[in-house]
Formats: structure tokens, C-alpha cells, sequence
């Protein structure tokens, strides 16, 4: 009878394009929040604090994909110039490299015999994703991809920043701060606790964690805009 392999799904694999859509609508929400709780607090009228809610996630959304994809690409590029020195490592000094990769498994357990065969059969299969994997820690889950990271970024972003411009459209002007609060409260606690579920840790320390910072930052922007009475309409 045939046995069946058993794939486990771990949560490694989802760290690249998790971190990015996290990190982009917790942006989208707490900046596009806090700036237009500033505006709020200094007295503008619901024309201006519209326009301003716009300009927030227009240039937030730009700013984070740009952020992403120049810091993501700087990683990619590393990992590029050490593949191809590996590379000619490979080709110039082959013992030496297969050297090096049987004392990496002897450090890991292997006594020295099996870690030779290891390091041999590893090699003779693929020996350049061999020492990316053993001797730089380059794997393919966790490789830099840019214009993924970027994209996501710039997607959650204006997804989080689309939270508070709803309640600018919605809300009567005299309870539009409270309600720009309230829904915003309630999108950071749900995107703390769906980011902890999706990573497998606990759903209410992110939750607290989004939810602390998240305050903290549209505090700060009141007390700062309310110095700043402009009364414009």
C-alpha cells in the first residue's frame, strides 16, 4: 500500500507578502487617522478634511509601494551578489565548498562521515541551492520579491486608509471626529487580530499591540492640531 506524504503548511511561508499587507493597512489606518484627526481637532471644515483625507492616501499609498519595493529590491540585490560569489566559489574552489558544507551539517548533529555523504549527494543534486540554503540562509519562502512586497503594501494601504475617508463621507460634521475614532478603533483591533490568526500567535496580544499604537498616534495628532484653530471652511 502506498503511503501518502504528509505537506505541513507552516507560517514562515507567509511572512513576506503578511508583513507587507499588515505593516501597509496598520499605515493606511493610523496615518491617514491621526492626520485627519489633526485637521478635525484645528477646527477645519468637512471640504478640507475630505481633500486632506484624499491627499493622505493617495501620497501614503505611492510612498509605502516606493518604501517597499527600494528596500525589498536592496535585500533582493544582496542576495543576488552572494549567489553569483557562491557561484564562482562553486566553480573555482569545489572541494573547499564541499568542505565547507560538511562542517555546516557537523555543527547541526551529523557525525563526520554522514554529513560527507550529505554534503555530497546535496551537490551532486543542486549544489548552488545547497550552500544558498546551508551557508547563506537564502530560501525560496523567504527570498526577497519586490514588486510583490510593493504592490501589497500600496494595496492594504489604501484599503486602510479607505476606512476613515468612508466615515469622512458618511459622518455629520459635528460627530465626525468620534466617528472616524470608533471605526478606526475597530479596524486596527480587527486587522491586529486577523494579521495574529493569520500568523498563528495570539489574536488579542495583536489585537492590544495594533490597538495601543494605533490610540497613541491619533492622540498625539489631536493634541498637535487642536494647538492650531483655524476655523476654515
Amino acid at each position: 500500500m502506498r503511503r501518502s506524504i504528509h505537506l505541513e503548511k507552516h507560517n514562515l511561508e507567509k511572512t513576506g507578502w503578511l508583513r507587507a499587507a499588515v505593516l501597509g493597512a496598520n499605515d493606511g489606518i493610523i496615518s491617514v487617522t491621526s492626520l485627519v484627526i489633526g485637521i478635525v481637532a484645528s477646527g477645519a471644515g468637512q471640504q478640507t478634511i475630505l481633500i486632506t483625507c484624499l491627499a493622505g492616501l493617495i501620497s501614503g499609498a505611492i510612498s509605502m509601494a516606493a518604501g517597499e519595493y527600494i528596500s525589498v529590491k536592496s535585500q533582493a540585490d544582496i542576495e543576488e551578489a552572494d549567489l553569483a560569489l557562491e557561484k564562482r566559489e562553486l566553480e573555482n574552489n569545489p572541494e573547499q565548498e564541499l568542505r565547507e558544507l560538511t562542517q555546516i551539517y557537523i555543527h547541526r548533529g551529523l557525525d563526520e562521515k554522514l554529513a560527507h555523504e550529505v554534503a555530497i549527494q546535496l551537490t551532486a543534486h543542486d549544489s548552488l541551492a545547497a550552500h544558498a540554503r546551508d551557508e547563506i540562509g537564502i530560501i525560496e519562502m523567504t527570498a526577497a520579491k519586490p514588486v510583490q512586497a510593493a504592490l501589497s503594501s500600496a494595496l492594504s494601504f489604501s484599503i486602510g486608509a479607505a476606512i476613515p475617508l468612508l466615515a469622512v463621507l458618511m459622518a455629520p460634521q459635528h460627530y465626525l471626529a468620534s466617528a472616524i475614532v470608533i471605526v478606526s478603533i475597530f479596524a486596527l483591533v480587527s486587522l491586529g487580530a486577523l494579521a495574529s490568526y493569520t500568523a498563528g500567535s495570539s489574536i488579542w496580544k495583536g489585537a492590544l499591540r495594533v490597538l495601543f499604537w494605533g490610540c497613541f498616534a491619533m492622540l498625539i495628532t489631536s493634541v498637535i492640531g487642536s494647538l492650531f484653530n483655524v476655523n476654515v471652511t
